[in-house]
């Protein structure tokens, strides 16, 4: 089916993100935004093939899942190894993952697709409804494309236009994490000079 075959593609094109990211030069990195808000939208697209075409089973529904969890993680691991955000972010997100699909394994194995399990309305509203999907995606596009744009960035020579942080590739220093960028851009106190002490009265 088309739409599974869209589905299974994100993987092999997310191992040449990964590449880039990791391998290419800020040039590079950061005009992979693009082809990185591709990917992410084709989370979409396989949904929109599959219901126009008559598609939609529960293999299907597993198998887009698994391709935005294995986004998820893999994004959200990478650029914490990078420095560009804590790893307590990651780290939430892997347990908040895991435990939502352990449970859905039980309706899973009962024959029904992830996204129809929920029964209240206001489950349905916020996992199902067009607005909140397409908002969760939104969220995901600009975090990760955003991520993914100051990470090249700040692969520039310091001083040059193009640079968002301190250290570059070239001159061998690595970026900044953005607490460190935080702490780095914030005024700093200046001590009094040594003959300047604070008086008592007696």
């Amino acid at each position: 089916m088309l739409a599974n075959w869209i589905t299974l593609s994100r993987f092999p094109l997310l191992i040449v993100f990964l590449a880039i990211l990791y391998s290419g030069t800020p040039q590079a990195i950061a005009w992979s935004v693009p082809y990185l808000f591709l990917l992410l939208a084709l989370d979409t697209v396989d949904g929109v093939v599959a219901r126009r075409r008559g598609e939609t089973s529960l293999m299907g529904s597993i198998l887009d899942i698994a391709a935005d969890r294995t986004y998820e993680l893999v994004l959200w691991v990478s650029f914490a190894g990078l420095g560009m955000l804590p790893i307590g972010i990651p780290l939430i997100v892997i347990i908040r993952t895991t435990f939502t699909d352990a449970i859905r394994t039980i309706g899973v194995g009962q024959g029904e697709a992830p996204f129809q399990q929920q029964r209240s309305r206001l489950t349905r509203f916020l996992v199902t409804a067009p607005v909140m999907r397409s908002g969760y995606s939104a969220t995901k596009i600009l975090a990760f494309c955003g991520l993914t744009l100051a990470y090249g960035l700040s692969g520039y020579p310091a001083g040059s236009p193009a640079a968002f942080a301190p250290g570059s590739a070239a001159t061998g220093t690595p970026p900044l994490s953005f607490p460190a960028m935080l702490r780095s851009r914030s005024p700093t106190r200046t001590s009094p000079s040594p003959g300047r002490t604070s008086s008592t009265c007696g």
